[in-house]
């Protein structure tokens, strides 16, 4: 998480065409509305998901980041991660009619 040039490491907990959500060890005094990017590391430093978000809200050590735009190569990740996490195309269908009908 790169919040202000600060890089911060987090747990990813949760992760949808919409949003992403973390977990510090550490309280961080984030505001909502504050901009961030957010990068997500699958296989080590070499696959990644990147893109920029905003603070929607937080709660304790969690911190939920809205997306604001996924480039093609994030946006290609994020859909197969979402796909190997639900296990149901009907539901990857489903979760890409909601994200595209929010734009």
């Amino acid at each position: 998480l790169n919040v202000e040039g600060a890089i911060f490491d987090v747990a990813l907990v949760d992760v949808s065409f919409n949003g992403v959500l973390v977990k510090s060890d550490i309280p961080l005094a984030f505001d909502i509305g504050q901009e961030a990017e957010v990068t997500i590391h699958l296989l080590g430093d070499d696959i990644a998901i990147r893109t920029p978000a905003t603070l929607a809200h937080k709660r304790e050590k969690e911190y939920g980041f809205l997306i604001e735009n996924l480039d093609i190569d994030s946006l290609t990740l994020l859909r197969r991660l979402v796909e190997l996490n639900l296990g149901d195309e009907t539901l990857l269908e489903r979760e890409l009619d909601h994200f595209f009908d929010n734009d």
